[in-house]
């Protein structure tokens, strides 16, 4: 398990941008967890404003633990709310991006969705 000491310096953040029409995904929950081993721990869900970003670091000062950490996005329920026809099952409903943080730095981790593809990367 990586480091799990608090960090003043470090902070978490994203953003969804709707790739089918160009725009931000507002109104899309994402559920934040930090996972030890088996274990997965809820710590909040946010929802993006109109900007696709959420108001405040999911994560920053005192908060910020280095560690594992998992994101779910609800995709599923964000694109039929667009009205977006999806199959039953919808190819991506919930989609879930695990990643680690080893330092005190900014993580920024973003989605690009589509409802039949998406694409994250470490941001700045």
């Amino acid at each position: 398990m990586a480091e799990t000491s608090k960090a003043d310096g470090g902070r978490l953040t994203t953003h969804v941008l709707d790739t089918a029409t160009g725009k931000p995904a507002a109104g899309l929950s994402i559920s934040l967890y930090r996972l030890d081993g088996d274990a997965r721990a809820h710590l909040k869900t946010v929802t993006t404003n109109a900007d696709g970003r959420c108001d405040a670091p999911l994560l920053a000062g005192s908060e910020f633990r280095a560690g594992e950490y998992e994101l779910v996005f609800a995709a599923g329920d964000y694109l039929r709310g667009q009205g977006t026809k999806l199959p039953k099952p919808a190819f991506l409903d919930s989609v879930p991006i695990r990643f680690g943080m080893a330092e005190a730095v900014h993580y920024h981790v973003p989605l690009l969705i589509s409802p039949y593809g998406y694409s994250t990367y470490r941001g700045s």
